[in-house]
């Protein structure tokens, strides 16, 4: 069993950062695959980010290349969003989650956060 609890949202401008932080629960964190997903007012959940268990593949959607980076720390059970030259239409609730097995783009994770709300003005 893996408890995920996501932090670091919050009100930004437009072109402005946020870090999000995602902590697990377990001793077995290294083993699984994190990635973040979000969903905006009305619309469907979507991928955003994934990272593999050691960090060393990572997956991104077109729509935030180049602008987030996802990253792991294993050490502390930690999975990170870095989310740089924000746009309004990146408002949503983003959703950490995880999984043993490595699906990047797919939205069946075992595992999910409760969300933590990101809103960006412009």
């Amino acid at each position: 069993q893996v408890q995920l609890v996501e932090s670091g949202g919050g009100l930004v401008q437009a072109g402005g950062s946020l870090r999000l932080s995602c902590a697990a629960s377990g001793r077995t964190f290294s083993s699984y695959t994190m990635a973040w997903f979000r969903q905006a007012p009305g619309r469907d959940r979507e991928f955003v980010a994934a990272i593999s268990w050691n960090g060393g593949s990572t997956y991104y959607a077109d729509s935030v290349k180049g602008r987030f980076t996802i990253s792991r720390d294993n050490a502390k059970n930690t999975v990170y969003l870095q989310m740089n030259s924000l746009k309004p239409e990146d408002t949503a609730v983003y959703y950490c989650a995880a999984d043993r097995i490595l699906k990047p783009h797919r939205m069946d994770y075992d595992y999910w956060g409760q969300g933590t709300r990101v809103t960006v003005s412009s």
